[in-house]
């Protein structure tokens, strides 16, 4: 039951998302953390920052280790786990290729069409919108913790507004801030 649920979730994930792998970030939240309650907010946080420094598109790495954590957390054998992995990666990438080869060929012929482009301008706008959704669910304790004067707290809001300032600001490189930041919670962080 658990790998037709995994099939079927991220099948309408891959359906429905528009606008890339980050925008699909705030559909898998709700699915495995909120509706299907296969993980925690906690894990979700780790998982998606795993997704986000291995190689490949996010929302594709999220779906294959939230199928993965999904099946493991249900009790199955790793190497079930695995086949959870491989069902949601699929699953979540089946309907827009498929799309993707019906759909692309009619679409660059027709992109200056008032009414296509209509309808791109709003696709955009709700993809902007299911990022923010993304960011601002990442904005909680599992990210910063407690809040208040602690040394984890302040820490976690300093690197935020670093990368923050730097990535918008000073269009500094992504694999530079990530590399860092892993950088300075090492060092914070074994130090004591």
């Amino acid at each position: 039951m658990l790998f037709f649920q995994l099939f079927y979730t991220f099948l309408l994930i891959g359906a429905f998302t528009f606008g890339g792998g980050y925008s699909m970030i705030a559909l898998i939240q709700n699915e495995v953390v909120v509706h299907h309650q296969w993980l925690t907010a906690a894990e979700f946080t780790d998982l998606l920052a795993v997704s986000q420094m291995t190689p490949g598109p996010v929302g594709i790495n999220t779906a294959t280790y939230a199928g993965y954590t999904a099946v493991l957390n249900a009790g199955y054998p790793q190497w079930a786990a695995v086949g959870g992995s491989l069902l949601a990666s699929f699953s979540v990438i089946i309907i827009p290729v498929a799309l993707m080869f019906l759909v692309g060929t009619w679409l660059l012929r027709h992109k200056d069409h008032p009414r296509v482009a209509a309808v791109m301008r709003t696709l955009r706008l709700a993809v902007i919108g299911l990022i923010a959704a993304a960011a601002l669910s990442l904005l909680g304790r599992e990210s910063f913790g407690s809040f208040g004067l602690n040394k984890q707290f302040i820490v976690s809001v300093l690197i935020f507004a670093a990368v923050f300032i730097l990535s918008w600001r000073y269009k500094k490189s992504p694999i530079l801030l990530i590399v860092a930041s892993g950088l300075v919670g090492l060092l914070v962080y074994s130090i004591g």
